[in-house]
């Protein structure tokens, strides 16, 4: 007489030793990976200094991260199509630059002028999807083309002058004031920063655009014969992260009060750590945009928690690297679930 299938899966899952269980387990929750790293970490903070978790030091803590975080949502639709950018910086440090020198040399209204900054963003994505689909080349060698492009551009429109915030409207810095809540400090622009991860969860999970954007990631071939337009969808997703990065100048003028062609020199590297270790995978097809958030919050709470301890910055790239190697090698351990 047959066994019935129900029968032989519960005799596997309970073959199944605890490690096995905590591998289906992050398999299909990905967040809980970063999730758990950062309470730890917290915890591990709150000890070490009695000013980790002050009302003060977290708020610092959210503004240290509100440029990356942003950055990060753009990054990780991108990385979910098995893609990646390395323009990130780059573009947003020339849309800064255009919502700028749009509003303080040329009189633009500064409400004009930041929508034009965000469609500089867009339209910079756009051209990095373009460039990959249509020449059909790696997104790495695309995004690092544009990426001294962009940089070059940057120093030629600007003349390598930085505009100073004292010279803008207060509607260009106004993402670096901030109002009081529970009483700490909260930047309208670390506000703005968690509601754009509010609609990107929406829009990944409950839209058509979302579900595509997962679906070719995990297989672009199988996307394609399922009546997906593949080419179509990845430039619209390089052109919507392109807007984020627009975005995310704006947050970044108000940030550090300036557009400095100078500036964001890491960013492409610290978005890409946050996707990473926030337990997107590389490969594409899996992850979460909270997992990225509390990727973002991560480093940033390394790094100041490493700080108030008194370790040497030497040290706190020393132990980011570690959790970017860790957080791959977990991605590898955990997509091999089901070989």
């Amino acid at each position: 007489m047959p066994v019935p299938s129900a029968t032989i899966e519960l005799d596997e899952a309970r073959a199944e030793g605890p490690v096995q269980r905590v591998r289906h387990l992050l398999h299909d929750h990905p967040t809980l990976g970063p999730a758990a790293v950062l309470l730890v970490m917290f915890c591990l903070f709150a000890v070490a200094s009695d000013r980790f978790l002050s009302p003060a030091n977290l708020s610092l803590v959210v503004q240290q991260v509100m440029i990356v975080g942003t950055l990060a949502i753009g990054q990780t639709i991108i990385v979910l199509t098995a893609g990646i950018d390395l323009s990130v910086g780059a573009i947003m440090v020339f849309a800064s630059l255009a919502m700028a020198k749009l509003s303080v040399e040329m009189g633009l209204p500064p409400a004009l002028a930041i929508l034009a900054g965000f469609l500089a963003g867009a339209l910079a994505g756009g051209l990095n999807g373009l460039l990959i689909t249509r020449l059909r080349l790696p997104p790495f060698i695309v995004t690092l083309g544009t990426m001294s492009i962009f940089f070059a551009l940057n120093i030629y429109v600007s003349r390598a002058a930085t505009i100073r915030g004292s010279d803008m409207d207060p509607l260009l810095l106004l993402t670096g004031k901030s109002v009081e809540i529970l009483g700490t400090k909260v930047t309208y622009g670390s506000m703005a920063m968690v509601v754009l991860y509010l609609v990107t969860a929406y829009v990944l999970s409950m839209t058509r655009w979302g579900k595509h954007v997962y679906a070719i990631g995990d297989d672009p071939e199988a996307a394609r014969l399922a009546g997906i337009r593949v080419r179509r969808m990845l430039v619209s997703v390089y052109a919507i992260a392109g807007l984020i990065y627009g975005i995310a100048a704006w947050f970044f003028i108000g940030r550090i009060g300036a557009a400095s062609p100078q500036a964001g020199q890491s960013a492409n590297l610290d978005s890409i750590t946050a996707v990473v270790i926030g337990g997107t995978s590389l490969f594409g097809g899996r992850g979460s945009i909270w997992g990225t958030l509390m990727g973002a919050l991560i480093v940033g709470g390394a790094r100041n928690g490493l700080t108030l301890v008194g370790i040497d910055s030497l040290w706190q790239d020393f132990t980011i690297g570690v959790l970017i190697i860790g957080a791959v090698a977990l991605d590898q351990w955990v997509r091999r679930v089901g070989s």
